[in-house]
Parts: structure tokens; C-alpha cells; sequence
């Protein structure tokens, strides 16, 4: 007896969605290495160590890549350290402390530089090959460590390629951050029809099969330029363009 067509079609459909789902597991289990918590520790507070959010390994093995909102402003000799919490190659939490390398402001982009043993890095892609459609998946730390301090995978794919800002339709909707970004002029980001939370501040976007890093988890940055005409915060995704790093690193 011959099978209907649409069985066979449909055959075909759940074995691709199983192959897509195979390389993705493969590719979590190469990148987690390679997330780490970016936050701050201080023996003195309670608690000692504070999540601000997520970051990851790139370049030599000894740069982080994270949000410039995630790390703090304060040049107080008294203020906590900044600090990484990684893990090692048998799984055990490690901290170590960070220093700020870089941080550019416009896109909302920091490097990060520990001391000791490198760690496995992500390499980044040329983020203008990325495509409308294009599958990808970010892992971090989302709720602030709310579900712990394991590293959570989220996917999804690229939905649009937008301007970060575009001018109100009327003077309400225009605000200072949307005005002094105007001024500076806009930039295209990506916007990812994945939930992010704001403890996934600076986590990598990467490519589902390659794992390559597209892009950095924005969760402030962002929303309040490209959402300020919006009475309720939507849960719309973005992320910055891993172009914009890889400038940064080249002129280090």
C-alpha cells in the first residue's frame, strides 16, 4: 500500500527538526565553557557576591565580552570587586577577579580582562552576513540567577534587522535617550522573537549549528530607545551586532 504523500512530507519535515535539534545540543555543549556571570564580590557585604549580569570568552581565552551597563561605574577604592565566576574543565565554580579593558558606551559593549589560565573561547562571526530568518540560540544567566548560577539556552531566530532608534511619530513619544541617540546616529540591531531576561545582559548570540557569536543579549540598553513609544515594555528581544566588538578589539 502506498504511503500519502503528506505522511512522507511529513517524515521528512520531523527528521530535519530532529538533525536541527541534534547539532543545536551539540553546540550548547561546546559554548557553556565559555559563559560565564560577570558581578561583583566584596567579603564585607552581605551577600558577598552580587550577579549584574552575563559574559563570555573571546579573543586569547582571558577577554570577557559583556554588556557596558553591566559593569559599574564606581571608582571608589571601597566599592566590591569586579569579579567573573566561570567554572573549570572538572566543573567547579571559580572566581576571579576582572579589570575593565574597553567599554564603548555608544553600543553598549565592555571587554573584560582575567588573570590565570585562559578558558575556552567563542569565535566571533562577521555579523554582516546575518540574515532575517536566520536560526540562533544565547545562553546565560537570566532572572539574575533567580534559577541558579547553571547557564540557560534559549532559541529562537532572527526576525528583523532594524534601526536601534527611528524618530517618534509625535513629540510625545520622543524622550532625552531617544534624542541623543538620534544625534549620534543610529545603528541596526538585531531583534530575536526569543524571551531574554535581564540577567541575560551580555549573553552571546551565536549561530545554532557553528556556534559563532552574532551578537551581545542587550536587555537596558536598547529597549529605551528603540521602545520608548510603548506604554507597556513589550517582550521583544534585541541584541548588538558582534560587528561592533570585533571594532573594539581591533583598535585595542
Amino acid at each position: 500500500m502506498k504511503r500519502p504523500l503528506t505522511f512522507l512530507l511529513a517524515t521528512l519535515a520531523f527528521l530535519s527538526t530532529g538533525y536541527a535539534l541534534a547539532d543545536l545540543t551539540d553546540t550548547i555543549e561546546r559554548v557553556k565553557p565559555s559563559i560565564v556571570v560577570v558581578g561583583t564580590y566584596k567579603k564585607t557585604n552581605s551577600p558577598q557576591f552580587v550577579l549584574r549580569g552575563t559574559g563570555f570568552v573571546i579573543a586569547n581565552g582571558n577577554l570577557i565580552a559583556t554588556n557596558a551597563h553591566v559593569v559599574p561605574e564606581s571608582g571608589d577604592p571601597d566599592a566590591p570587586v569586579l569579579v567573573i565566576q566561570a567554572r573549570n574543565a572538572s566543573g567547579e565554580t571559580q572566581i576571579r577577579q576582572a579589570v575593565l579593558v574597553s567599554r564603548d558606551r555608544n553600543h553598549d559593549l565592555a571587554v573584560l580582562r582575567i588573570e590565570g589560565a585562559a578558558l575556552p573561547a567563542l569565535k566571533l562571526r562577521n555579523s554582516d552576513t546575518v540574515r532575517e530568518g536566520q536560526l540562533i540560540a544565547f545562553t546565560g544567566f537570566p532572572i539574575g540567577g533567580a534559577l541558579g548560577f547553571s547557564p540557560v539556552t534559549h532559541r529562537g531566530m532572527v526576525s528583523s534587522i532594524t534601526p536601534i532608534a527611528l524618530p517618534g511619530g509625535n513629540a510625545q513619544q520622543l524622550n532625552e535617550k531617544v534624542i541623543r541617540r538620534i544625534k549620534k546616529g543610529t545603528f541596526n540591531i538585531f531583534q530575536l522573537d526569543a524571551t531574554a531576561y535581564p540577567g541575560n545582559s551580555g549573553s552571546p548570540v551565536f549561530d545554532q549549528e557553528s556556534g559563532e557569536v552574532i551578537g551581545v543579549i542587550n536587555m537596558v540598553f536598547i529597549k529605551g530607545t528603540k521602545e520608548s513609544a510603548l506604554s507597556q515594555p513589550s517582550g521583544i528581544t534585541y541584541a548588538i551586532p558582534a560587528n561592533h566588538l570585533l571594532e573594539g578589539l581591533a583598535v585595542q
